[in-house]
């Protein structure tokens, strides 16, 4: 159904055959970006194609999208400042405390991803076309932005509150 479509991509999980879903939220768990890829692509590959284009501010990511380059392209061109967890084999960092609290916090991310997948039901393999494909995506995307209840980051307005004494 997806031949020269989907494309064999790893993850730390393993090897699969499909689709990468890459998306930007915010601290209230809302979809603020996403976008669909081929599973051989490089994670970085859809922040410089302009994935946080219309993004501000601070942006957390994990290790996968560890790169100087990027870091130094999204605030050159969007002026984003792109916070990472570092490689073991990496110097440390020195950040501030609250971008140390946030970057903690990614697991939202990945609560979120849990809720696309298991409550909106976007991953499963029974789709006969890729319009099929397509249309339970966008549904579940769709479903997801209609949720009453997202996965929050707590008091955040605190944390820029100590930022600021």
């Amino acid at each position: 159904v997806f031949e020269g479509i989907a494309q064999r991509g790893k993850t730390s999980m393993g090897w699969f055959y499909g689709f990468k879903l890459h998306a930007i939220i915010n601290h209230h768990g809302e979809l603020l970006s996403i976008r669909v890829t081929p599973g051989n692509i490089d994670d970085r590959e859809p922040l410089r194609q302009g994935l946080a284009n219309d993004i501000f501010g601070k942006l957390f990511g994990d290790r996968g999208y560890v790169s100087q380059d990027l870091k130094d392209k999204l605030f050159n061109d969007f002026n984003i400042d792109f916070i990472t967890k570092l490689r073991r084999n990496m110097k440390q960092q020195i950040l501030k405390p609250i971008d140390e609290a946030l970057l903690n916090g990614r697991s939202l991310i990945e609560t979120v991803f849990d809720e696309l997948k298991n409550l909106c039901q976007i991953e499963h393999s029974r789709h006969r076309s890729f319009t099929g494909f397509a249309a339970n995506l966008l549904a579940g995307l769709i479903a997801y932005c209609w949720f009453p209840f997202k996965p929050t980051l707590k008091n955040v307005s605190a944390y820029g509150q100590a930022a600021k004494n």
